[in-house]
């Protein structure tokens, strides 16, 4: 059970990964949550999309800081919901550093966003190999992933990221990882 939620959460990890940009100073940060709050539905929604769109691109550029760029100091990741939720920007930084760490060449490709309100699911294909680093306990298998997954972005008036969701289940990953769950 516990490689299993050891697992669950470097899958969480591969799906937080939807966020990135680029980096500017905190006054610029500012002035654009200003701007997006006073912006037309429309107009939210469409820069919505693309936040979802850049945090996929710093998740395959590896770039921890532009992947939580656009989170909420609230931030929460859920994952696929079979872990416990991970809460705060740092956190969700530490798992994201050891996962890049792990998977050395994990990437998404085909994105497709779709936003409705303050929500943007974001579709693509996912893969790397478990290559690097140990990851949470669990030794390289030397294996690769592929999966086609859908990452649930919800966002606030400031057009900041509350909380993620994805789709996949762990299991599909560790089945392909070699890694054998307990039971």
């Amino acid at each position: 059970m516990k490689q299993f939620l050891t697992v669950a959460v470097a899958v969480t990890c591969i799906a937080t990964a939807c966020n990135s940009g680029s980096t500017g100073s905190s006054a610029t940060s500012t002035d654009t949550s200003a701007a997006t709050a006073s912006m037309p539905a429309t107009n939210m929604t469409e820069t919505n999309k693309q936040a979802a769109l850049a945090n996929c691109q710093g998740f395959t550029d590896h770039n921890v800081d532009a992947i939580m760029k656009d989170a909420a100091p609230d931030f929460i990741e859920y994952g696929d919901g079979s872990s416990p939720p991970v809460k705060g920007i740092d956190s969700n930084k530490t798992n994201l550093k050891a996962l890049f760490a792990a998977f050395p060449d994990i990437k998404s490709e085909n994105l497709m966003a779709i936003a409705e309100g303050n929500h943007v699911a974001v579709v693509g294909d996912w893969s790397g190999t478990f290559k690097g680093a140990e990851f949470m306990g669990i030794k390289p298998t030397n294996k690769s992933f592929k999966i086609h997954d859908v990452d649930l972005f919800t966002f606030n008036d400031e057009g900041k990221i509350t909380e993620h969701h994805s789709i996949q289940s762990g299991q599909t990953i560790f089945a392909q990882l070699g890694i054998k769950m307990k039971q």
